[in-house]
């Protein structure tokens, strides 16, 4: 997990889930040329920007999302998440974003509504205080912006 000193807002959870880390190469007819680390730069400054700092992470792994999710609730004051995959599978997600009472922002860069049919539910987007779809990798500054309104 990379991050940022202390700022005076507090800091900001971005956690990106399954198969981004392959980002800039993984069907960039979707999903762009930009890489995880271009996103993890971009969102950092957004929130930097804003006075948050920023704590990001990657992970295929569900639990270490929900470990993350779960840490966050002494250490954070909001999440950016891109669940990929997990966003139209798992409960145990939902249910951590539920528990930390985070004002959460669900980012994806694709509109998943443009794509596959069971790409069409979210499990995350009802305890969610907002989804971005469709925006690219602009869609993170989005989330910093919603949320910079959310904590002021």
């Amino acid at each position: 997990m990379t991050s940022t000193t202390a700022p005076a807002r507090g800091t900001l959870l971005i956690l990106n889930g399954p198969n981004l880390n392959l980002l800039g190469t993984r069907e960039p007819g979707i999903y762009g040329s930009a890489t995880l680390s271009d996103v993890e730069a971009l969102t950092t400054a957004a929130a930097e920007s804003a006075g948050f700092g920023a704590s990001c992470l990657q992970s295929n792994h569900e639990g270490v999302l929900i470990d993350a999710i779960h840490a966050a609730r002494g250490t954070a004051v909001g999440i950016i998440i891109n669940a990929g995959a997990y966003t139209h599978t798992s409960v145990a997600l939902r249910d951590a974003i539920a528990a930390v009472e985070l004002p959460t922002v669900e980012v994806h860069i694709s509109n998943v509504h443009k794509r596959e049919e069971f790409r069409h539910h979210s499990y995350l987007s009802p305890v969610c205080s907002a989804v971005i779809v469709g925006a690219g990798i602009h869609g993170y500054e989005l989330a910093v912006s919603a949320l910079d309104k959310t904590l002021s």
